[in-house]
């Protein structure tokens, strides 16, 4: 990867394995741009264009552990309520995800985020 490429990470403070990926990137001598996503939701436009850089469709991204998921009887939805889901409700979408200008993976395992580096 182009070491001018930018880096976003959708990060999630009190979360291990987001800290654990925000910890990697800067050990690598990377600072992203770090998107609190629980403060700042994506929009549906943007969790489409994520979910395209991702290769992965809306059920594969939604942390289907979560309460809410069973609460708002969300297994099963179409992929459309999914994304409408998340974007409602960001503690739905799986974390930590590293995003490029051409790319993007799921920080689990945290390997993963050394992968796409």
């Amino acid at each position: 990867m182009d070491m001018n490429n930018t880096l976003t990470l959708w990060h999630t403070p009190r979360c291990s394995k987001s800290r654990a990926a925000l910890a990697l990137l800067e050990d690598a001598g990377r600072a992203p741009d770090v998107r609190l996503y629980l403060q700042t939701p994506p929009s549906e436009a943007e969790l489409t264009a994520l979910l395209g850089k991702l290769s992965l469709s809306p059920r594969d991204l939604i942390r289907r552990g979560e309460k809410l998921y069973r609460d708002l009887s969300l297994k099963d939805a179409d992929d459309a309520a999914l994304i409408v889901a998340m974007a409602t409700h960001p503690i739905l979408i799986e974390r930590p995800i590293l995003i490029t200008e051409s790319a993007a993976v799921i920080g689990r395992p945290t390997e993963a985020i050394a992968a796409l580096l």
